[in-house]
């Protein structure tokens, strides 16, 4: 029989996430939550298989009754996880336990909400941009409440926050490039496995990392051309701004610090501002590096167009050893993935569209956000693509948004 459902009491898991040890109160079928005359914690996985078999997608699952070792409540989690953490990720469990109707209405939300965040981080990092070239302290807090709501909202809705932070504005780089190397620093801070307080650390360095080039020349900034070598040693400089303004921000962590002052560092020793080489610069160092590329490649410029992020990847693989940590960049490709969430795509049949949902998916069959046909070079009237039900219909290439000459950002 049907049964009211307690999220304050249960959380609802794919069976993929089923471990012994957790009490199974209620079993999720034919979107009916029933009740069971057999709760119990599993002592045996085969249980496991006899759901699969009885075609049980989603069972509700009693955390306070489950072994702790299972991790589903805060006192049996890691020490540095918060309980924005756990809500993030229940809210992300929620969201996958959607048929693919729900998922795209509660996805809007998501994106909705994100948008909203990143429009919040804009405001805040031209704020302190404005004070700080006026001579004022950094007021830390506010970046750590950022934080926390970025790594939230990451962990809640992955592809929203994703495509959100592919989202450009031309003459915005410098403020939306400090907040999306955050957002990539919480992307690839949580697919290896760092410690909740560390990807913290790192996000708020990531929105700080480009401090120093408030006190840089906007003529050399914002060159539409080749530097000369005068010029791009002004460029360099806004590292060595960047010590004194961090050097006088009172409580940011070291890790802060090193994301904000060694992601132009170089293993080989040739980097800037101080020359680190190999083992010097730490793993968040040489993670920030990665990210401040990566986007820096993938965005559009006043002297130059965006790459995708295929041909992004292959000039990251070119700096390895000597610049860039070669099994770091492997884990960021890993990462982000050949057609990342955000990134457009062109399908067998000639449309293009934005990579709109991955999440548990492989790679080449995500859901396209289509917009555009090549073959009748128009824009075509909006339609998700789900190419897991496609058999006739692949991805052909990641594409670039210059090659199409048309503007995709109404369409994010």
């Amino acid at each position: 029989m049907s049964g009211s459902l307690s999220p304050n009491n249960l959380l609802k898991l794919p069976i993929s996430r089923l471990q012994q040890g957790m009490f199974i109160e209620r079993l999720h079928h034919h979107d009916t939550a029933l009740n069971i005359s057999n709760a119990g914690q599993i002592r045996d996985l085969s249980i496991i298989e006899k759901f699969r078999k009885h075609k049980i997608k989603f069972v509700w699952v009693n955390a306070e009754r489950s072994d702790p070792a299972c991790g589903l409540l805060p006192n049996a989690l890691s020490k540095t996880e918060t309980s924005t953490d756990i809500k993030a990720k229940s809210d992300q469990l929620e969201y996958k336990s959607r048929n693919a109707k729900q998922r795209q209405l509660l996805r809007a939300q998501h994106h909705t909400k994100t948008k909203a965040l990143l429009g919040e981080a804009k405001g805040l990092v031209r704020k302190v941009l404005a004070e700080t070239f006026e001579g004022k302290a950094i007021e830390l807090t506010e970046f750590e409440v950022m934080a926390d709501k970025m790594i939230h909202t990451a962990l809640t809705d992955i592809d929203a926050f994703k495509c959100v932070a592919a989202l450009r504005t031309k003459d915005a780089y410098l403020l939306e490039h400090s907040i999306n190397v955050a957002f990539l620093l919480v992307t690839f801070g949580n697919f290896m496995k760092l410690p909740a307080n560390t990807i913290k650390e790192m996000v708020v360095g990531g929105l700080l990392h480009d401090i120093g080039k408030i006190y840089v020349d906007d003529a050399v900034l914002n060159k539409p051309g080749k530097l000369s070598p005068e010029e791009y040693d002004i460029i360099k400089q806004h590292q060595y701004h960047a010590i004194d303004i961090i050097d006088t921000t009172p409580g940011l962590s070291q890790i802060s610090k090193d994301v904000c002052l060694m992601h132009h560092e170089k293993l080989d020793g040739n980097g800037y501002p101080k020359g680190l080489k190999g083992d010097e610069i730490p793993l968040h160092g040489r993670m920030s590096c990665i990210a401040d590329i990566y986007d820096a490649l993938t965005a559009t410029r006043c002297y130059k167009e965006a790459m995708s992020p295929a041909a992004a990847f292959k000039i990251l693989l070119k700096l390895t050893p000597f610049h860039l940590d070669k099994d770091l960049v492997y884990q960021f490709i890993r990462c982000i993935g050949v057609y990342p969430t955000g990134s457009l795509v062109e399908l067998s049949d000639g449309r293009v569209g934005i990579v709109w949902d991955s999440q548990d998916r492989d790679t080449l069959h995500p859901v396209v956000k289509c917009f555009y046909s090549t073959e009748h070079k128009r824009y075509v009237e909006v339609e998700y693509i789900d190419l897991l039900e496609q058999d006739d219909l692949h991805i052909e290439r990641g594409v670039s948004p210059s090659s199409l000459n048309v503007d995709p950002n109404p369409f994010y």
